[in-house]
């Protein structure tokens, strides 16, 4: 059962981390690339499901690498 629960939580936050680094402000900390994986890594209270939701974030991230590169700093 707690594997169902972590698998469910990890598939609900995927993308977590490259959504809330571009769409919340102050939260991208300036970086241009790679927001969302930047976020994920940083010391938090939450920092276990953010490493969950990594790998999920490096596909977001890669995927809207031109959107990144058209875009600037998110700040």
């Amino acid at each position: 059962m707690k594997t169902v629960i972590v698998a469910l939580m990890a598939l609900i936050l995927s993308g977590c981390g490259s959504i809330i680094s571009r769409a919340v402000p102050g939260q991208g900390h300036g970086n241009q690339y790679y927001p969302g994986v930047q976020w994920d890594v940083r010391d938090g209270p939450w920092r276990v499901l953010t490493i969950l939701d990594l790998p999920l974030s490096l596909v977001v991230d890669t995927m809207l690498l031109p959107v990144d590169a058209h875009h600037g700093p998110y700040e």
